[in-house]
């Protein structure tokens, strides 16, 4: 009977600390009844009015704990870019299904200068007033933008890493600076091949600085030719555990949502699933 006793102790005690574990990962507002509602909303950061849009699932449960995707805008655009037309957030809005929470900031000037660092803390406020107020997973918070946007997502990677479980640059450079920058985040890139604003070496070096942080095995990926109309994807080897990099390079210039056509195809882009997948692998 003593080593029953025991035994039972001992699993009281592994249940007990796994359920704090996940309870901690849950933000402050689990549990309440929400003030906030989808739609635009502004806040004051650093004495500037900010603008963002907020997309709280139908049917928002206050004891689930959702995840959390914010979409970034592309240069002189706006959220409603990203929170509107045929393909909302990159295309995500739809195959979440109402399983995450979606915020769409806006940048100063129609951009993400980052200046002092200013988007970065536009990002965290955002992030601490809805999680105050709904309920999130804070382990599967993510990031993803085109050109601008994915500039802004990989300042967030550098400068937040303990605050994003991954991020998505779609066609980015670094525009927005990387104040830190060594710390291990799980990395999705893509870029074409025959990008004429921003360079394919201008993606690669975004990537390259994850592939050093996450400890990823060296080697060299794929990419298609020019005028192949395919598109190449690099799963890297040998990288630290939960911090995966993936590489897409395809056949095409300065797009979001590219086809094996040369052409942005909207929602009809393989980058909708390849995003999707990457951020949705993490529980």
């Amino acid at each position: 009977m003593p080593r029953l006793h025991s035994i039972v102790a001992i699993l009281a005690v592994l249940f007990l600390s796994t359920l704090t574990t996940v309870l901690a990962d849950n933000s402050p507002g689990c549990g309440k009844t929400p003030t906030l509602t989808s739609g635009a909303k502004t806040i004051t950061v650093n004495g500037k009015s900010r603008r963002y849009f907020l997309r709280i699932p139908d049917g928002y449960d206050k004891s689930k704990p959702y995840r959390l995707i914010f979409g970034l805008h592309w240069r002189d655009a706006d959220y409603t870019g990203v929170d509107g037309g045929t393909a909302p957030y990159y295309g995500l809005k739809k195959l979440a299904a109402n399983s995450a929470i979606f915020i769409a900031p806006d940048g100063l000037n129609k951009g993400w200068g980052n200046t002092g660092g200013e988007d970065v803390t536009l990002v965290t406020e955002i992030m601490k007033l809805v999680e105050d107020d709904l309920c999130v997973n804070q382990k599967l918070r993510f990031s993803l933008g085109f050109s601008y946007g994915g500039a802004m997502s990989y300042a967030l990677a550098c400068a937040r890493p303990d605050d994003f479980r991954a991020i998505a640059v779609l066609s980015g450079a670094q525009l927005s600076g990387c104040a830190g920058g060594k710390t291990p985040v799980a990395y999705y890139g893509q870029h074409g091949v025959r990008d004429g604003v921003l360079n394919i070496g201008m993606g690669r070096s975004l990537r390259d600085n994850f592939l050093k942080n996450n400890g990823c095995t060296a080697q060299t990926a794929s990419e298609p030719a020019s005028g192949s109309k395919k598109h190449q994807k690099t799963v890297y080897a040998g990288c630290s555990t939960d911090h995966p990099v993936v590489w897409v390079a395809f056949d095409g210039d300065h797009m979001a949502l590219p086809g094996d056509t040369g052409t942005d195809v909207g929602t009809s882009s393989w980058t909708i699933e390849e995003v999707w997948n990457f951020f949705t692998q993490f529980k």
